[in-house]
């Protein structure tokens, strides 16, 4: 019989240090050949180019690796509507900047239509394989999210080589969001733009290693363009000898394909306004999307290849077509160069319609995102017209290109290539087993106040389906304890309502890090609750992931799921209770801040010298307007005789709370009428400060003071609000437990959209 390690020779037992010494030398040393023999060997880079659009992203970096010959060996695969004569045959650029094109596939089935893309994919799968295996590249830079790409990517991906992608993780609000993420679902190795995007593709479990922060490739030659002599004679050659810098405007339209009719309105719209507004307007053919037809109908039934203002054209070379956008008076359509690297100049941009929602902008972009009528666009052409704005560097600096080629060098062809996926850890439910017979997809809300500890099972449509309810103990193991208890005690109610439980969300009162599970600092209310863990001991105990957050920004988060605040982008909800706290919702993001404490809204200072708050300052919202300072108020008067009017009492042993109060104020009792004004008109002054600071599009009161404060509230923002925050909506909530809602939202959002 064989010797073990004979049979296995990847399994050496090592008999001393000496043989380990010689193993690892050994190791070492076969791995020094290795990178010598690579880099004795040229990178085999592939670039495809799909259109004028891509290319103007890729050039710059071919430019790169061309200028590295002893590194690179470029190859240049053409496809798409760079071979098409009715958008300008636009390969020919490509040789004119001095490239060998490798391969031409013709790969567009003509239609203009959404079968006509389809075919087009297919067609190109078809013709890409036998490309591929002809250059066999080591990497594949594929760019954007256009179908030629997709395409590009699924071939290289089922064939085993590397892709490098470029510009994912944006978001741009159409179909091209989908692709773009299919593509970077595909792709080994990514080069973004901004921070932003970076955050996005962490977020879809791409690994961060692979991840290149580069910039946009093209601005490396838009932050010098401005340095160009002949601009003035590039504005004649394609404008007319008569027109002068900044007296034209520059429109770029193309079709939305999940949108296709109200895209052809827009354009429609956006042809009569600069007919109307009677500039110059050097007109670009829309791209080959489905739909593009339609929209180059509409350009010739209004005459605009004759109309004397206008110049239409199918492609403008880049180099000329970035002087052309940096010397316009104006940009306007809803091409990605206006949001991106219009910026670079400052140009006004006024983007139309839905294909750019969700992009990072400059404040040189004016949106509207529909009409009716052309009024509305040609209202934007008044305001944006022969404005100028700083220069903005949200997509790059001008060292792209040297850094995704540092990073090409970098990447190591001996690693395995599949890529791996950095998915967030989730525990094991225990009930995996019993998955099928439970059908109601469910979360366990946890609502930890300072009286009440509270437990309800939560399902997917906002329904309370069981809620428990216990005296909160005053220790925390104590509390802990009986939380745990009553998480288990739903648990097994679930499986006999029917319920999936998919999560624990915890709402508590205090600072909390919702990113580590952990409660910074509690309320006054909740003692001893300082730097505590609650997300592993419950984790640990019940299997389940756990949320936790803020009992403010769990209100917020309900809104935003259940209430008023579904499908507003930018909402503040504020909480009046025994507090006074809070949430904000910008971009319909919860904002958490630097140190998780952004919203705590009760604290903003209304009074250098008001009363004392619990936080030990003075002067806050809370210290007038909460039901603890209700409370007070109702207390002193108490005390001087001047609570009580007729049709009331109060036992001797009850305890005077802000009820009291409110009931004297109805009764007609003028001190307590003249507190609530007061708290009223605290709580106004507060929120004024909130509209001036974040701009919100409205307002949503929550908690039992709620519609006491609604009232003066509105009052209070007429009255001192500038004028354009005065028409922001104020709303009482109408969810009757905003924080078991909002500590269930966190489950359902994450474990079933993945969007918190």
């Amino acid at each position: 019989m064989m010797p073990r390690h004979a049979r296995n020779p990847h399994r050496v037992q090592v008999r001393n240090t000496h043989e380990l010494y010689y193993l690892r030398t050994q190791q070492a040393q076969e791995k020094m050949e290795r990178s010598e023999k690579r880099s004795k060997e040229r990178l085999r880079v592939c670039v495809a180019t799909c259109n004028r659009a891509d290319y103007s992203k890729l050039a710059p970096i071919m430019f790169g690796i061309k200028s590295h010959p002893e590194i690179f060996d470029l190859e240049v695969v053409v496809l798409g509507s760079h071979l098409i004569d009715d958008y300008g045959n636009t390969f020919r650029m490509i040789l004119q900047d001095e490239f060998d094109i490798c391969s031409k596939l013709h790969t567009i089935v003509r239609g203009e239509d959404e079968a006509a893309m389809v075919e087009s994919v297919g067609l190109a799968l078809v013709k890409l394989p036998d490309v591929f295996q002809r250059l066999a590249p080591d990497i594949l830079l594929v760019h954007g999210d256009r179908f030629d790409a997709l395409a590009l990517a699924t071939a290289a991906a089922l064939m085993n080589i590397r892709i490098l992608h470029l510009e994912g993780g944006e978001v741009s609000g159409t179909i091209d969001d989908s692709i773009r993420h299919a593509i970077s679902k595909l792709a080994h190795y990514h080069a973004v733009c901004t921070r932003t995007a970076e955050r996005h593709l962490i977020s879809m479990c791409e690994d961060h290693s692979r991840i290149l922060l580069a910039g946009c490739p093209s601005y490396d030659k838009l932050l010098s363009a401005h340095q160009r002599d002949d601009y003035t004679d590039i504005i004649k050659s394609w404008l007319g000898n008569d027109v002068k810098e900044q007296s034209y405007i520059v429109a770029l339209q193309h079709p939305v394909t999940t949108d296709i009719q109200n895209s052809i309105k827009i354009y429609d719209l956006m042809l009569e306004a600069l007919i109307s507004f009677n500039k110059r307007t050097l007109i670009l053919f829309p791209n080959i999307d489905a739909g593009s037809k339609e929209m180059v109908r509409v350009m010739r039934r209004k005459g605009i290849e004759q109309h004397p203002n206008f110049r239409a054209v199918k492609h403008v070379p880049f180099d000329q077509f970035i002087q052309l956008v940096a010397h316009a008076g104006c940009m306007i359509g809803n091409s990605s160069c206006g949001v991106r690297e219009a910026g670079a100049f400052g140009t006004p941009v006024i983007n139309l319609g839905t294909r750019q929602t969700g992009r990072e902008t400059g404040e040189n972009v004016l949106h509207v995102r529909d009409a009716d009528t052309h009024n509305k666009i040609y209202h934007a052409l008044e305001l944006q017209f022969g404005k100028r704005y700083p220069c903005s560097k949200i997509y790059g600096d001008g060292n792209a290109v040297q850094r995704i080629l540092k990073f090409m060098q970098s990447i190591d062809l001996s690693e395995p290539l599949q890529k791996k996926f950095c998915f967030p850890p989730v525990k094991e439910c225990i009930s995996q087993d019993i998955d099928h017979i439970l059908e109601t997809q469910s979360a366990l809300a946890v609502d930890l106040g300072g009286t009440n500890l509270r437990v309800a099972i939560v399902c997917m449509k906002g329904k309370v389906v069981k809620k428990y309810n216990q005296p909160n103990p005053k220790t925390f193991e104590e509390r802990l304890e009986l939380m745990l208890t009553m998480c288990k005690q739903a648990m097994a109610d679930a499986v006999h309502l029917n319920c999936r439980i998919l999560g624990v969300g915890v709402s508590t009162g205090g600072r909390v890090n919702p990113q580590d599970g952990i409660v910074l600092h509690s309320t006054k209310l909740i003692n001893e609750w300082t730097s505590v863990d609650i997300r592993t001991p419950i984790s640990s105990a019940l299997h389940l992931p756990v949320w936790v957050d803020n009992d403010g920004n769990c209100a917020a988060l309900a809104e935003r799921k259940f209430g008023h605040g579904k499908g507003v982008e930018n909402f503040v909800t504020i909480i009046t209770g025994t507090g006074i706290g809070g949430g904000i919702i910008q971009h319909n993001e919860l904002i958490h801040g630097n140190t998780f404490c952004a919203a705590e809204l009760g604290h903003i200072v209304v009074s250098l010298e008001g009363p004392e708050c619990m936080c030990g300052s003075h002067g806050c919202i809370e210290a007038y307007s909460s039901g603890l300072a209700l409370q007070r108020e109702a207390k002193r008067l108490h005390d001087e005789d001047l609570l009580l009017v007729e049709g009331m009492t109060v036992n001797n042993k009850e305890q005077v709370n802000a009820v009291h109060l409110l009931d004297a104020a109805r009764l007609g009792n003028s001190k307590a009428e003249s507190i609530l004004h007061t708290a009223g008109t605290a709580l106004g002054l507060g929120i004024v400060n909130i509209l001036h600071m974040i701009n919100p599009s409205l307002v949503i009161l929550s908690g039992v003071l709620a519609k006491h404060y609604e009232k003066p509230v509105r009052q209070v923002i007429n009255q001192r609000a500038l004028l354009s925050a005065q028409g922001t909506k104020v709303m009482v909530s109408e969810l009757e437990d905003p924080a078991l809602l909002g500590a269930a939202s966190m489950v359902l959002d994450y474990t079933t959209r993945r969007t918190y």
